[in-house]
């Protein structure tokens, strides 16, 4: 997949502005995938901070939500061969990996984004690069 030309309009960011918006797809993290998403789109026409991290923000994203689902699918399955035995006491258990996936995700996030803030460019570990 090759890289979008800049639009001829397009504007670029005031230093200022690109950092803010390159902490916010950060933060936003948060929030999943949303933030990153819609500030990858706003400026993958500009060669900024801002197109560079939200893209690796976005990338992060759509792993960690992958990973995620493929946990949720697993503990589901767990769960429903549980429900069937008398361990089934155990259930709430099963609610804990994915409280702390999302935990190591909002920590992430948040140590990316005030990296990013700093001026200092921020990679997730484990991450899988979608967008190029």
């Amino acid at each position: 997949m090759s890289d979008v030309s800049p639009h001829p309009r397009a504007r670029a960011f005031s230093t200022t502005d690109d950092k803010t918006w390159a902490t916010v797809a950060h933060l936003g993290g948060v929030l999943w995938f949303a933030p990153s998403l819609v500030i990858y789109l706003m400026t993958r026409a500009r060669p900024s901070l801002a197109r560079q991290e939200s893209k690796e923000a976005l990338n992060w994203q759509i792993t960690f939500t992958a990973l995620y689902a493929v946990v949720m699918t697993v503990e589901a399955f767990i769960a429903a061969l549980l429900s069937l035995t008398p361990v089934a006491l155990m259930l709430p258990v099963l609610a804990v990996l994915p409280t702390a996936l999302y935990v190591v995700n909002a920590a992430l996030s948040i140590r990316a984004g005030l990296r990013v803030n700093r001026g200092e460019p921020f990679r997730y570990p484990l991450s899988v690069r979608f967008i190029r």
